[in-house]
């Protein structure tokens, strides 16, 4: 065999493979809501809570990555037992507190009184997780806890706060178009310039 037959069969064969992994990626089936447990009005629900947290502005919000639908995911097949209880009475409570202190569902308040009511629930979960010893469960990894744990359950705002952050910086508009994101990384230089202001690499 010369070494032009060999470039074309080499050529041909890295095609292929190339080919067949982006078609695989396209076509992979979506994860059903069936599946989770979870209703399209909770992910409405997930996502205009987690719009809260991570507004548009000039880069995409939660609701652009539809945070919702990927934290029912996860909860779904991440969750202990006890924080998947947690996560679902936490979403009936958050809606609670709204009726008791503005007269409406979350979902029919303003921006103003979304802000204001989430801020003193990240106020009194960070309060009640000290009182816990459990730290920062916000920035934590949303399966970081073991079955059958004797740990505490964190409140449930850090849960929501939590599995907003990992799936907004984790899916393609936040990886992308938030974060700084190279899709074939060079070398690796391990004393870059950092500008103030720079936002983290997603790569």
């Amino acid at each position: 065999m010369n070494r032009r037959d060999l470039l074309k069969l080499i050529t041909t064969a890295t095609g292929i493979a190339f080919v067949g992994s982006a078609m695989a990626y396209d076509i992979r089936p979506s994860v059903s809501l069936s599946d989770t447990g979870f209703s399209k009005d909770d992910v409405a629900f997930l996502n205009e809570m987690a719009e809260v947290i991570i507004p548009r502005t000039s880069t995409p919000g939660a609701k652009d990555a539809n945070v919702g639908q990927i934290m029912a995911v996860l909860v779904a097949d991440c969750y202990t037992p006890d924080l998947q209880k947690a996560f679902r009475d936490g979403m009936k409570s958050l809606n609670r507190e709204a009726k008791q202190e503005f007269g409406k569902d979350f979902l029919l308040l303003n921006k103003t009184d979304k802000q204001a009511l989430l801020s003193r629930l990240d106020q009194e979960a960070k309060q009640d997780n000290q009182t816990k010893n459990l730290g920062d469960v916000a920035m934590g990894s949303p399966n970081g806890r073991w079955p059958d744990s004797n740990e505490p359950v964190p409140h449930y705002f850090s849960l929501f706060k939590q599995l907003t952050l990992f799936g907004f910086f984790t899916s393609k508009e936040g990886g992308t178009k938030v974060l700084r994101y190279v899709p074939v990384p060079g070398k690796y230089d391990g004393n870059v310039d950092y500008k103030q202001g720079q936002t983290a690499w997603a790569t």
